[in-house]
Parts: structure tokens; sequence; C-alpha cells
């Protein structure tokens, strides 16, 4: 047995372990699938935060507690009997071998038709498994709805476009962009003046309508519209941090500072980032 073999082995007898009905620990004994979920995805963004920040010792940790994840997902499954860790190990072999036929079924293919195979692979799969209400199956299946409302925008977005529905260029999405933008300002306008639940909802759902024309213009132009608000959050942080700074520096007290005085510490903050 290999190290990683004995190691992930450990893992799972510890998982049973904790979970033992007589003598596990009484937090992990109580949680569900729905219960652990959360913390599955938060374990997610860990990972991909210490990526970002390059940091491997942290990188190393996350990991770790991502599939831990995983394994307490698989012992739950295996508790229902719907299926245990080994059963999710093969079904990933198995997808990964019918994805890679230039692998392992003999295709021959170039670099660029890679990611069309595997693509129409996944329609397949889909097409498969996924099934409307009316019988049929639907393009759409598959997406989570508890992906960050950016990434699932753009990924349907980018499956309605592979059976044709989408905006011929950047130039039309930007003018739907602006279209949602009047039609924005037009219900701001509108809840200003009633102050209605009902005229707020139609605010809501506009805005909606507008972040979204904004992420399939992000798609259009090529850019990761969560990569970069993720971007934009982080330089935000860092300006703001060094308005603080400069305010601390100063003697200024954050709270009696005038819009004016902001301003002028923003526009600082962005010619002196440190």
């Amino acid at each position: 047995m290999s190290e990683a073999e004995r190691s992930l082995s450990a893992l799972l007898e510890l998982m049973a372990r904790l979970r033992d009905p007589a003598h596990g620990c009484p937090w992990d004994r109580e949680q569900t699938l729905a219960s652990i979920a959360p913390y599955t995805i938060e374990e997610a963004y860990e990972v991909a935060d210490a990526i970002e920040r390059d940091d491997r010792v942290h990188l190393l940790d996350e990991l770790g507690d991502l599939l831990f994840q995983v394994v307490f997902h698989a012992r739950l499954g295996e508790e229902r009997g719907w299926f245990d860790f080994a059963a999710v190990a093969r079904a990933i072999h198995a997808k990964l071998v019918r994805r890679h036929p230039h692998l392992f079924a003999g295709a021959v293919l170039a670099p660029h038709e890679l990611v069309h195979a595997w693509e129409q692979q996944k329609a397949e799969e889909r097409a498969a498994g996924a099934a409307t209400p009316a019988g049929g199956s639907t393009v759409l299946a598959g997406i989570p709805r508890s992906l960050p409302a950016l990434t699932r925008a753009a990924k349907l977005g980018r499956r309605a476009a592979r059976v044709g529905f989408d905006w011929p260029d950047a130039r039309a999405v930007r003018a739907k962009v602006l279209e949602e933008l009047a039609e924005t300002e037009a219900a701001a306008g509108a809840a200003g003046r009633d102050g209605s639940p009902a005229a707020h909802a139609a605010l809501a759902e506009e805005l909606g309508d507008l972040l979204f024309a904004v992420v399939n213009w992000s798609r259009h132009l090529e850019v990761d519209a969560e990569h970069a608000l993720r971007a934009a959050n982080g330089k935000f942080e860092r300006r703001f941090e060094r308005m603080e700074t400069l305010a601390r520096e100063r003697d200024l007290r954050l709270e009696e500072l005038t819009a004016v005085e902001w301003d002028a510490l923003w526009e600082e903050a962005k010619l002196n980032p440190s």
C-alpha cells in the first residue's frame, strides 16, 4: 500500500469513528448532507483564496479541509446506502476516461478540438441524465444554483449560446446593458416616488437584469466577471486601508471626515497605493 493509500484509508477510518453512533463526536454525528454543504462551499473558496495569495502553506491546509468535506459527504451517503467513497472515486475516474477519448479511446484530436470534445461529452451526459418537466432535455441542466451569481450568470449565458441563443457580438450586448440601465433608472425613479414594496421589487428585478447583461457583456469581451469583481474588491480594500493609514497619520477621525476630505484621501490613495 502506498503512502497516499495509507493516508486516505486512515482518513476514512477517522471519519467513520467521528460518525460512530455510540462513541463518535456529538457534533459530527448530528450533521446532514444539507448542514455540511455550506462548509463545503466555504472550504472551496478558502482553497481559491490561498491560490490567489500564492500561499502554499495555507493551500496545503485548505486542500485537506476540502478533501475532508468530500470524505464527510461520502460517509453520509454510505450511511444511507447510496454510495461510499470508493464509488465516488470510481465515478469520477470513469467520467474523466470518457472525457479524454484522445488518451483512452484511440481518438486523434488536435489541441483546438480538445475543448469541443470535452463540452460535447458533457452535453451528452446532461442529455442522458437531465429532463425538463415536459420530458425533454434542457441545455441549462446541471448548473448549480449555489454558484456565485456572477459565475452562474456567465455559465447560463455560455450554455444558451451553444444552441444559438446569444447576442451577435460585444457591441450588441453593450446596447442591451444601456437599455437595462435606462430601465433600472426609470424603476429607481418610480420607487423613489412610490415607496411601495411592489415598486422596490420592480427596481430589484431591473437591477438584476442589468447585472445579468453586464456579466454577458464581460463574457463577450472574454473577461471573467467573477474574477474581475474579486479584483475590484481587492483594489477597493487596498485603497480604503491606505486612506485609513493616511487618516491615522494625520490624526483624523474617519467618522468626522467630510465628503470633500474623503474624496481627497481617495485620490491620494490612488496615486500612492502603499
